[in-house]
């Protein structure tokens, strides 16, 4: 069945499923990275501060050797010596264990990146079971990780053989001359040995790093089914999605036709567009478009300020150009605030026209768009359906 399983997951891991192992903690890491970053970082620290340790350790050897019979009489001195030394050999070696922690968590860092979860952490009782961890142990990751880590102990076995072959004759002679050149000598040959080993280490690293994002990529290998499963999902999202923008703009629809009794105007083109405006010289600089629509939403418009006894003016031109450049609940172009002008104005003439039995009723205007204004001047131009609230 485990068989048959791995050879249905065929399909590459989607980003989502990638996400969610990441989240779960699950991420690709090698363990040969972070033994090169803390050969290095060892080498360097000792290679820059390796003679101030030595002098630092001798100090701390002669007072440690120096010891006063008056002093030892007292009870409690050895107790206090003891404190005394550990302290200061902590305060030597406590900047080599920094630099060794960063380079360590440096070296996962670029492996696999920053992940911070908790998940990792939480208990797992399964892997309290025998024949799981047995599973697991023979398994072909975990036969593979095991030769792998056989094969580095051989090969750093091999190198360090061969650096103590060839320099015994070396170490031997270091007896012979006097302590400080002794352990200078030690250190030099000790830095070129842990060179050799951090050259097998980078090899390693080099290969591992890779290896393990393919292997962790081939766990997270979906089958068809997870596939259709996760796209779903994706797709129920999107319809929840759809269905909220659909119920806004069903609420702004009802929001703009609302706002059509109060408007002074309606221009229509007479029958594709309509814009209703308003303006109020006290409180606006410039008249303000407070509802458009096309088709169908056109006719609403025209039928409600009917209703509400507005007036509806069929101004093709104009009606185009403020529906394609005006927006809703804003200040209507500059460029067409003349023609709006004489429209609202025949608007007020006719009023006062219909108050008065006497006057004469105005001219219907003939105001004009500039042309670039005009979107049938636009080949291929269509009102876009968010635009009009279409249903």
């Amino acid at each position: 069945m485990a068989d048959q399983d791995a050879q249905d997951r065929n399909l590459p891991a989607s980003p989502k499923k990638i996400a969610r192992s990441r989240a779960e903690g699950q991420m690709p890491r090698s363990r040969d990275l972070p033994h090169f970053g803390v050969m290095v970082a060892g080498g360097a620290v000792l290679a820059a501060g390796g003679p101030a340790i030595v002098e630092k350790l001798r100090q701390m050897l002669v007072a440690g050797l120096r010891f006063d019979a008056g002093l030892l009489a007292r009870p409690g001195f050895m107790g206090e010596r003891l404190v005394e030394v550990t302290l200061a050999f902590a305060a030597v070696m406590a900047p080599v264990a920094i630099v060794l922690m960063l380079a360590a968590i440096a070296s996962h860092l670029a492996g696999g990146g920053w992940n911070w979860t908790l998940k990792p952490l939480a208990p797992k009782f399964t892997h309290l079971n025998p024949l799981g961890g047995l599973k697991r142990l023979f398994s072909g990751q975990g036969l593979g990780t095991a030769l792998k880590a056989v094969l580095l102990a051989l090969v750093l076995g091999i190198v360090g053989a061969l650096v103590l072959k060839n320099r015994l004759a070396a170490y031997v002679g270091i007896m012979s001359v006097p302590l400080p050149s002794a352990l200078a000598y030690a250190g030099q040959q000790l830095m070129g040995g842990l060179a050799l080993l951090a050259v097998a280490l980078a090899v390693f690293a080099a290969i591992d790093v890779p290896l393990q994002r393919q292997l962790w990529l081939r766990r997270l290998r979906m089958s068809r089914e997870e596939a259709k499963q996760e796209l779903k999902e994706v797709e129920g999202n999107l319809e929840v999605k759809a269905k909220l923008r659909a119920k806004m703009r069903e609420m702004a629809k009802r929001r703009m036709l609302a706002a059509v009794p109060q408007a002074d105007l309606v221009v229509m083109n007479p029958t594709h567009y309509a814009v209703a405006l308003k303006y109020d010289e006290g409180r606006m600089a410039a008249p303000k478009v407070v509802a458009k629509g096309a088709d169908l939403l056109a006719m609403k418009i025209r039928d409600l300020a009917k209703e509400s006894k507005v007036p509806v003016l069929q101004q093709p031109v104009l009606a185009r150009a403020l529906y394609a450049h005006a927006k809703l609940d804003e200040e209507i172009p500059a460029a067409l605030f003349g023609a709006v002008a004489q429209v609202l104005a025949y608007v007020y003439q006719l009023r006062a026209a219909m108050s008065s039995r006497n006057a004469a009723r105005p001219d219907v205007p003939r105001p004009h768009v500039p042309p670039e204004l005009d979107p049938h001047n636009k080949p291929g131009w269509a009102p876009e359906p968010d635009q009009d609230f279409a249903e």
